[in-house]
């Protein structure tokens, strides 16, 4: 078990998903993961559903704003990120050539966000944490195990990031390939890549720690979701790329060293 009970500036600390259905993709995930559901009435009207292991928060699962629908947003995961100050890091943000999407404001007592796109064009949140700091539990079966910035310029991305957070880079070998780590004082939180494949937006792409790649990957297509790529072999585990039944995209990794 890794729980949590902190996060250091820089470091992803929290991953949502805005659907257009948010019944049935609690019931996909819910196959999928085991996740169980707190419901928490949010002040606007829509109920944000956090996913939980054994009373833990992993994630949560929200309605899309129909203005994102309106304008053609898809059904998505996003990361965020904490950070000591929402309002100094958006203006952070500014000065390094990102662009405010959804501008500081108070969620409760739970903590301060706001919403930036950096100068690729991807979405990342900024958490000021409150009350709630981020996922209680990571790393394990089920649970978020990594957040990767997918874009077609990664050292320019990296710099905007080390410019808004802190975060530091450094180049991990892949095999045959390199690999751009993301780390906050000297440990690795994250990491960045160009996409693998045309026509993929810039955007953070999220992986769940699962005990057998093979198996969910089957069983995402039994719950109807897709398989975007099957599951295949890395230097640091087996992972698949998959999509809920809404078309929202994540990978599912298991680590190397972990029997199917």
């Amino acid at each position: 078990m890794a729980q949590r009970t902190s996060y250091a500036q820089g470091t992803p600390n929290w991953v949502d998903l805005q659907t257009s259905d948010q019944d049935d993709a609690k019931r996909f995930y819910g196959g999928l993961f085991g996740w169980t559901y707190d419901d928490q009435p949010m002040p606007q009207g829509p109920v944000y559903s956090m996913a939980q292991i054994d009373g833990d928060n992993v994630a949560a699962i929200a309605p899309q704003p129909p203005e994102m629908a309106a304008a053609g947003v898809p059904p998505m995961w996003n990361t965020y990120i904490a950070v000591d100050s929402v309002d100094d890091a958006v203006a952070r943000a500014e000065a390094a050539g990102g662009r405010v999407a959804m501008p500081a404001f108070d969620v409760m007592d739970a903590g301060r966000m706001a919403f930036v796109l950096d100068p690729g064009g991807a979405p990342v949140g900024l958490w000021q944490a409150g009350r709630h700091f981020g996922a209680t539990r990571v790393n394990e079966p089920n649970a978020v195990v990594w957040n990767e910035l997918i874009t077609a310029d990664p050292a320019g991305s990296a710099g905007f990031y080390q410019q808004v957070a802190g975060i530091t880079t450094s180049v991990m070998e892949m095999g045959d390939d390199k690999y751009t780590m993301f780390e906050v004082s000297g440990q690795p939180v994250g990491g960045t890549t160009p996409p693998q494949m045309p026509g993929v937006p810039n955007h953070w792409h999220v992986y769940f720690s699962v005990a057998d790649a093979d198996a969910t990957a089957a069983k995402a297509a039994e719950l109807g979701g897709s398989v975007l790529v099957a599951p295949f072999d890395t230097p640091v585990g087996r992972m698949a790329v998959l999509s809920d039944p809404q078309g929202a995209a994540f990978s599912v990794m298991q680590p190397s060293g972990q029997g199917g």
